[in-house]
């Protein structure tokens, strides 16, 4: 709504009041200012004013004249009031400065000069002041349609403004007219002490359902000596209320659901505040409609989502102010992960021959078929049979059958079946040489595999162990004493199982150039890699020309201790090497326990200070030390 008051400043011509007995006046001169300013008042058009060496000031209110400064011989003197000190003469000439303006300066101004009898000039002092941002706040309580009468939507104040400054109402940056029994603008005003205004505007109107997103603004329209400008306050909204027209269901996620997936189920309707609401599922065996409980936001989740949650959900709103309700269904459908086994559940074939797998699933969508090897992931067939020709022992293993929906993304089903092949246990070598040492203790250790799983047996005797090494494979430890005997005849491993039997052959040859002792190591004639064995051979002997290097350094090193106890005996610091008539010092008790030890100068590995095969430690005498007794 636009509100106006009556502008002083322009129109017809007005009678002021003079001195008494004044005939009308014409238009007075008019200034404009700002709060706060200057304002210059002359007395009469520049041209006109002469030398005035007498004239005399004055304000006029309401219709009364009152002299507030006067002008002698060029010399200025403020009127005791309230001009006393805001009054002065700018540039000690005909203009009279008024300093700090207020709205209440707002007046006519009247100046005589010369004769007593003479008319005067009057101004007319008009002063402005912009007002504050307009602030503005809206209805939080909210608003109900269809109410016979406007509510109060919103209310703007304007603050610090002079002269009063106009508002006006907007909707979406459309201005308001008022209508009657629609759209209502109220607006008040209040003079401040300091005589400035401040503007409350209130806007009451009808809103429909869909104003519930219309954004609402005041505006304030004010004046100063510069020209014509506005402020707009910040827009708001308010809440409308109004009744469900329906309800419908959402589900989350949108598109094709799976088992397994996490689904929520909420009621949406299209009224505020929202109906109170319910959520219904069809049972399958009644067909009665049954509430399904729900979390504290009205949602129902269904985690993990199983196909048995497919049929029909309802929605139901109830308005509880007038009682009324709505609703709305949906079929939910939840496609299964197909069910699938693999016939033969326990499938087993015969080295040379043929094997067939049948993949089988049951659902109510179109299925495809894969089936993958398990250890390496290599696509082997695509469709439901898997055709394997030729067995030998790299196809025993796992096997996958996998199963999946094509117009469902992620819904699959996988099966894995293990494939033994039979046949007679197999060995990875007939035979292998090993050399070793005499009296030493061997871990022989042999593997086979085979289906049915072989069992391993030894034509020597020794402490023997046997462990499975997975579904067909096992492996034998056998620890035995090197004989002479055993030299000659070695070691056999037998690997036996209902379909056949495999041997291998274990050599044993006598290293020469080692020290004969007792000691104690492992020696496996093969290893395992990926269930089949390889050959490993004891370390080749030391080559001639390290132990002749080894030879080399100890007799440098007799050589320099030959050099140091030479030395010492020159120094005098070894008293047994005199003319013989010293005798060694040492304790009666221990003259008669002299004892030189020379030990060999044999590599650690070649002495005989070597566990047996029991971990008992030899008697000093037997590790090969010999010692000089030289008690006698």
């Amino acid at each position: 709504m636009e509100s106006s008051w009556p502008d002083t400043a322009a129109g017809a011509p007005a009678v002021t009041p003079g001195v008494p007995g004044e005939a009308e006046q014409p238009e007075p001169e008019l200034v404009e200012v700002e709060v706060g300013s200057t304002a210059l008042l002359q007395c009469g058009p520049s041209r006109a004013q002469g030398n005035l060496s007498h004239v005399e000031w004055f304000a006029v209110h309401k219709e009364k004249p009152t002299l507030v400064f006067s002008v002698h011989q060029g010399r200025g003197q403020s009127a005791p009031g309230e001009y006393q000190h805001r009054l002065s003469l700018q540039d000690q000439g005909p203009t009279l400065a008024l300093a700090h303006v207020t709205p209440h300066d707002e007046r006519i101004f009247l100046c005589r000069g010369g004769h007593p009898r003479s008319q005067g000039h009057r101004i007319q002092l008009r002063v402005y002041k912009a007002p504050e941002e307009p602030s503005i706040q809206a209805n939080t309580v909210g608003i109900s349609v269809g109410r016979s009468e406007p509510e109060e939507v919103a209310t703007c104040v304007g603050r610090n403004g002079y002269p009063l400054p106009q508002v006006v109402w907007y909707k979406n940056g459309r201005p308001l007219k008022e209508q009657k029994d629609r759209v209502l603008v109220q607006s008040s005003q209040t003079v401040e002490s300091s005589g400035l205004y401040t503007l409350r505007s209130v806007l009451k109107a009808q809103l429909l359902k869909e104003d519930k997103d219309s954004r609402f603004y005041c505006e304030l329209n004010y004046r100063l000596p510069s020209g014509s400008y506005m402020k707009e306050s910040s827009k708001v909204t308010v809440p409308v209320f109004y009744p469900a027209e329906k309800v419908w269901l959402e589900v989350q996620p949108e598109g094709v659901l799976k088992e397994g997936d996490r689904v929520q189920i909420r009621c949406v309707a299209d009224g505020n505040p929202p109906p109170h609401f319910s959520i219904n599922k069809q049972n399958s065996s009644t067909m009665d409609m049954e509430e399904e409980p729900t979390d504290d936001d009205g949602v129902l989740v269904l985690e993990p989502a199983r196909k048995e949650h497919s049929g029909w959900y309802e929605c139901v709103g109830l308005d509880l102010d007038t009682m009324t309700s709505l609703s709305d269904r949906q079929e939910l459908l939840v496609h299964g992960v197909p069910d699938v086994r693999v016939r033969p559940e326990s499938p087993e074939g015969r080295e040379g021959g043929s094997l067939n797998l049948t993949c089988e699933a049951e659902s109510d969508d179109a299925l495809e078929f894969q089936w993958l090897r398990e250890k390496t992931g290599e696509v082997l067939e695509e469709g439901p049979e898997l055709r394997l020709h030729h067995l030998n022992r790299e196809a025993g293993g796992g096997y996958l059958c996998v199963v999946s929906v094509p117009h469902v993304p992620g819904l699959n089903s996988t099966r894995l079946v293990h494939v033994a092949v039979s046949g007679p246990p197999w060995v990875a070598l007939k035979e292998t040489r090993m050399r070793v040492r005499e009296n030493a203790v061997l871990n022989l250790s042999c593997e086979a595999s085979g289906h049915p799983r072989p069992t391993i047996s030894w034509n020597v005797g020794g402490q023997a162990s046997e462990q499975a090494q997975g579904a067909q494979s096992v492996l034998s430890v056998l620890t035995v004493l090197v004989t002479p005997e055993l030299l000659q005849t070695g070691a056999e491993c037998v690997a036996s199982n209902p379909l056949g039997r495999n041997t291998t052959t274990i050599v044993l040859e006598l290293d020469s150039n080692r020290t004969t002792g007792l000691t104690a190591f492992t020696v496996s004639p093969h290893t395992r890699t990926n269930h089949t064995s390889a050959e490993k051979k004891l370390p080749e002997p030391q080559s001639k020309g390290v132990v002749i290097a080894a030879v080399t350094v100890c007799l440098l090193l007799l050589a320099l201790l030959g050099a140091v106890l030479y030395f010492l005996y020159k120094k005098g610091r070894l008293p047994c090497g005199r003319s013989g008539k010293q005798e060694i010092t040492l304790p009666p008790s221990r003259k008669s326990e002299f004892v030189v030890e020379v030990k060999s100068d044999k590599l650690p590995e070649e002495l005989g200070l070597l566990q047996g095969s029991n971990g008992d430690q030899r008697a000093p005498g037997d590790q090969g030390e010999k010692y000089i007794d030289l008690r006698h």
